[in-house]
């Protein structure tokens, strides 16, 4: 009789760690995404402010800081499309390759 309740009480534990186990790992791909997307957006967001409205040519250090945003995002699509508007020939290539990279981004954000 003990050793019935001692394998009842094990397969009853077994069952709840692979429970637990599968909501920790649905918890960390919602976490990871939600990182992404915090990074996607602020990158948005300072490429819209300090690209697309500025009124003068962008410094060096903000060149950078979008490079190192781009980065961090750690998606080949998002950086190809980054770097054919960063090597524009003129402004109508630069003005296409804005709206491509802008368009790729919004849709790389997840919403769930």
């Amino acid at each position: 009789m003990v050793i019935f309740i001692l394998i009842a009480s094990n397969a009853f534990f077994g069952l709840r760690y692979l429970a637990a186990a599968k909501e920790l790992e649905s918890a960390q791909i919602v976490a990871s995404s939600q990182r992404y997307n915090e990074r996607a957006i602020n990158f948005m967001k300072m490429f819209i402010k300090r690209v697309i409205k500025s009124d003068k040519e962008v410094d060096f250090e903000t060149r950078l800081q979008l490079e190192n945003a781009v980065r961090q995002l750690n998606d080949p699509q998002i950086l190809l499309v980054w770097q054919n508007f960063v090597n524009s020939q003129n402004e109508i290539d630069a003005q296409k390759n804005v709206k491509d990279l802008l368009e790729v981004l919004v849709e790389k954000v997840y919403i769930k």
